[in-house]
């Protein structure tokens, strides 16, 4: 088995609150997609954490200053920290702005050992802070452990962890720090809460009951790399470079650049079978000046992925001339073995190929024989959904309109009914059970049966929520508009609907929502 590399992290914390230029006494919080994604210690003393929404934020802390999320300015602040810690060592690896890491086995040994160098580096990124913020600036803390993954909790510690010691040091870890939230929550449901749990199970078992993505948490649990080292210095040919002439001023036009390269280098890796999880972007000015800096990316770096960082890092350098030459060079590949991507995944490489898969499908078979799944308007679960051509109104896009009081409640039915099929409740006396004219239940439900099928009792049971909606729509005439009746409008028949909701569980384990209209009563939907 491979052993892990003994590896030195730094981690700034609150850095987007650092990069945005605000002090750790204000009360601040970055938020992307209205959500926070960092907030100052402040902030955090006032209730505001990570993942809230903007509003509940606010709520929380009405003094809060809220700041949009900006990766390029988080990593042009973060470049002179990167630089600095790359006095020490040429081979430094930024994860991310805010984050970076480099092997410690020969600048431990020309400084005196982990715990030397670990002080070492602390204590030249704070000077850096302190003078490039100097305004309540969080110092960096700095761990060092075997393996990245590890060396990332002990920096957010601030303690060096002995050779060997990774697996006991994360033993008590939750298993959220994984940063798997879907995979966390099936393993504390199941009764795995902490990573030295997970660590003690036997990983075959790991991996017929959790996939790939158990394995890679398993060998994390147990302080290894998230996978077993494969990774190979590449051959030469595969770096893409492209000459800028006349040479590029602005970033975006070098992003632009950049963005072919990126396609052109995963295009040689997947010739060979290959994907990068580390790669060196390299530029050089009209006036001579050479800048390089290496990115690494555990899961394999996507051109979409590469080309985002590429532009942030060219964001980060601070030149006197116009960009002549930009290279990316992988500097250390893997087998690619085949990672199953999601159609429908939340990234944005994911949802071009599904964008470009069905309009492909829509091309051939017309604009109305490819559809997709909106939320819309509506009270009930079967009211919410709507079928529209795919283009016309993508999901998250489309408006859901004014409020809808009433609306059932989360979570939602697994399954609508597109035929409710009739049901018969009756209560404990075997009398059928309605829904009086205030509204109320006119006894309590003890029994139902569902299709003329067995009776099942009713173990649980909430409502009846009362609906009467459409009433305007009865009336027409001259003051149909104002949804009155008068002396010159006309009703409308069957336009109006009065109904009532109840939800309910039985022995069998199952729970319908049901709904009585008229004296008959439906399975509108089923939870799961």
């Amino acid at each position: 088995m491979s052993r892990p590399v003994r590896t030195l992290v730094v981690w700034c914390p609150d850095w987007p609150v650092v990069a945005a230029g605000r002090p750790g006494t204000e009360p601040v919080a970055v938020v992307a997609a209205d959500r926070v994604v960092a907030a100052s210690v402040a902030a955090r003393a006032e209730g505001v954490e990570e993942g809230l929404r903007r509003r509940q934020a606010e709520t929380r802390c009405p003094r809060l200053v809220v700041v949009g999320h900006d990766p390029g300015r988080d990593l042009r602040a973060f470049e002179p920290v990167a630089a600095t810690v790359e006095s020490f060592t040429p081979a430094v690896e930024v994860v991310a702005p805010g984050l970076c890491a480099f092997a410690t086995r020969g600048p431990s040994r020309y400084f005196g050992g982990d715990a030397a160098l670990a002080a070492s580096v602390a204590a030249r990124v704070d000077g850096v802070l302190g003078e490039t913020s100097p305004s309540g600036a969080p110092t960096c803390r700095v761990g060092v452990a075997d393996g990245l993954f590890a060396a990332e909790r002990a920096a957010r510690l601030g303690t060096v962890v002995p050779p060997g010691g990774s697996a006991g040091f994360l033993a008590p870890f939750p298993v959220g720090t994984l940063g798997d939230d879907e995979l966390a929550d099936l393993l504390r449901r199941l009764g795995i809460s902490t990573l030295g749990r997970l660590a003690e199970l036997p990983v075959p078992a790991v991996l017929a009951r959790f996939g790939p993505a158990g394995a890679g948490a398993s060998r994390l649990a147990r302080g290894l790399d998230e996978r077993p080292l494969a990774a190979r210095t590449p051959p030469p040919d595969l770096a893409v470079a492209a000459v800028l002439d006349p040479p590029a001023e602005r970033v975006e036009v070098a992003a632009f650049v950049a963005r072919g390269l990126a396609e052109r280098l995963a295009q040689r890796l997947a010739d060979r079978g290959l994907a990068a999880t580390r790669v060196r972007v390299e530029a050089e000015t009209e006036h001579g000046e050479s800048m390089a800096r290496l990115w690494r990316h555990d899961g394999g770096l996507t051109p979409a992925a590469l080309a985002e960082r590429v532009r942030w890092q060219l964001d980060g350098w601070k030149t006197t001339g116009g960009l002549s030459l930009l290279r990316l060079t992988p500097d250390e590949v893997r087998p690619d073995d085949g990672r199953q991507l999601g159609f429908w995944g939340g990234d944005r490489a994911a949802a071009e190929r599904a964008a470009r898969a069905l309009a492909r499908v829509q091309g051939i078979l017309g604009a109305e024989a490819v559809v997709t799944a909106v939320l819309d308007g509506g009270r009930g679960p079967g009211e919410r959904a709507d079928l529209v051509p795919w283009g016309e109104s993508r999901p998250g896009e489309r408006k859901l309109g004014p409020p809808w009081p009433g609306r059932v409640p989360p979570p939602a039915p697994a399954s609508v009914h597109p035929a409710p099929p009739p049901v018969e409740v009756v209560d404990a006396s075997g009398a059928p059970v309605g829904v009086t004219g205030r509204g109320a239940a006119s006894a309590p439900p003890a029994r139902l049966s569902i299709a003329g099928g067995a009776w099942a009792e009713v173990t649980a049971w909430a409502g009846p929520w009362p609906y009467d909606e459409r009433w305007w729509s009865g009336v027409r005439g001259p003051n149909a508009v104002a949804g009155l009746r008068g002396p010159n409008a006309v009703a409308e028949p069957g336009s109006r609907s009065r109904r009532a909701r109840w939800q309910v569980t039985t022995t069998a384990g199952d729970a319908h929502l049901l709904t009585v209209e008229g004296g008959r009563w439906s399975v509108e939907a089923t939870y799961d």
